[in-house]
């Protein structure tokens, strides 16, 4: 078969790789109905994290299954089913408290971007559809499997509850998912740091109250000035650099919490200034296998539309180019087709 390859930074081919295949009796294989870049590939595409060997990428899914483990239950071949980008075996400690990102047996999946994927711990990973849904809906699952829920824990994190004022740090897929999130968690002011003009557009589409297009301190005055000098009550931090992080603490009021989602890279908090702001933090990789069911849902009604975010549509094997887009932000994400 086919699939994404990162050889060095900048460098990403469609070439050949080896066969999806069951390999651990809890395995899965599906046929990819559609895939898409990650804001999150862009960090070992940009040089920010090592690349090592080449090797495949992708952690992003939805599909038919093609196969299964002989100790895989409740699935059969044929379903459409839409995963987390980390597997769970959805029985562990961990995952009955709600945390299946932190699964005891957790694997993180990175061979995504290909025209078939092995799932393992299928059964407590992957989620089947009473029947094949509309193909319209598909970017709306795939958005699910990663950056809706991603975007819900953002919101879930922050604590946003009916009638808060909440402000989203970062404007790509996940943040604006998170807009999504915090909408339908019954915010009432919903403040976006942005600096794009046409991820701002969306962003007020899905449900947004303000811009702020400053950053820094010059953004924290914003914040400020925009709740009357105290601060939000929810701060969704979905970017994942010191800067965004700083951002997202100071513009939380006293007794406020900041979800962070974002992948840290170069992040330090200070332990002291945490401490007498009296701000809640609380992040991590998003359980989204606990979401699933609802967002699932969502989607299939119309309620939520988050396969919006994708404004960039190319076949599988024009993956590179579609790197190339986010890259130069002429893309918010990039959905595939095999």
């Amino acid at each position: 078969m086919r699939g994404a390859v990162i050889h060095a930074p900048g460098d990403v081919r469609f070439e050949t790789v080896d066969d999806a295949k069951i390999l651990k009796p809890t395995d899965a294989v599906i046929r990819t109905a559609v895939t898409c870049v990650c804001g999150s590939d862009l960090w070992p595409y940009r040089g920010a994290e090592p690349i090592g060997d080449p090797h495949p990428m992708g952690h992003e899914y939805v599909g038919f299954v093609e196969e299964v483990g002989s100790e895989v239950t409740g699935l059969r071949p044929g379903q459409f089913v839409v995963g987390s980008f980390a597997t769970s075996d959805n029985t562990c400690p961990n995952c009955r408290n709600g945390f299946q990102s932190n699964c005891l047996h957790r694997e993180f999946m990175s061979t995504c971007q290909a025209e078939y994927v092995r799932i393992p711990n299928a059964a407590g990973t992957l989620v089947a559809l009473d029947e094949v849904p509309d193909e319209s809906l598909w970017p709306g699952l795939l958005a699910n499997s990663d950056v809706m829920g991603t975007g819900w824990w953002a919101a879930d994190a922050a604590r946003v509850r009916p009638g808060a004022t909440a402000v989203v740090v970062g404007d790509g897929a996940v943040g604006l998912c998170a807009v999504i999130a915090a909408k339908e968690m019954g915010a009432e002011r919903i403040i976006v740091m942005s600096r794009h003009k046409s991820r701002q557009e969306l962003a007020l589409e899905f449900g947004a109250t303000d811009i702020v297009t400053e950053r820094g301190e010059d953004g924290i005055a914003g914040i400020r000035e925009l709740t009357g000098g105290i601060g939000a009550d929810s701060v969704l931090e979905c970017v994942g650099t010191a800067q965004a992080m700083q951002q997202a603490l100071h513009s939380a009021r006293p007794g406020g919490s900041v979800g962070f989602v974002g992948v840290p890279h170069e992040v330090a908090v200070d332990g002291q200034e945490l401490f007498f702001s009296h701000v809640g933090l609380r992040g991590g990789p998003a359980p989204v296998r606990r979401y699933l069911p609802d967002l699932n849902e969502r989607v299939l009604t119309g309620r939520i539309v988050p396969g919006r975010v994708f404004d960039l549509t190319l076949p599988l094997d024009r993956v590179a180019e579609g790197y190339q887009a986010m890259d130069e932000r002429r893309a918010i994400k990039t959905l595939l087709t095999p």
